[in-house]
């Protein structure tokens, strides 16, 4: 099982970035699909999911500025960030979960002037 993102990079505040997560070794279409990110010093927080379903659900800090998306065709999820923040810099990950939970290696994403 390989999850690999991409999309991180340095933006300034009120800017946008898109993440990718391709995933390898797994049914896609099968597994419910998170975002995590973890900031320099702190613990790694959830940030929004995406089910099988196509049903979504954010964290309250990035609600209405975030969109998680899933292409099965490509095995890829995706994660729209928009009006970007300082406090939004961290290194972002990408989750698979269907019983077992599989972690890609990360994408650092940092958000300053």
């Amino acid at each position: 099982v390989q999850l690999v993102e991409s999309g991180g990079g340095l933006v300034q505040p009120g800017g946008s970035l898109r993440l990718s997560c391709v995933a390898s070794g797994i049914i896609f279409g099968t597994y419910a699909m998170n975002w995590y990110r973890q900031a320099p010093g702190k613990q790694r927080d959830w940030v929004a999911i995406i089910t099988s379903g196509g049903n979504t659900n954010y964290a309250d800090s990035v609600k209405g500025r975030f969109t998680i998306s899933r292409d099965n065709a490509k095995n890829t999820m995706y994660l729209q960030m928009n009006s970007l923040k300082p406090e939004d810099t961290a290194v972002y990950y990408c989750n698979a979960f269907a019983g077992n939970p599989y972690w890609g290696q990360g994408t650092q994403v940092t958000v300053s002037s």
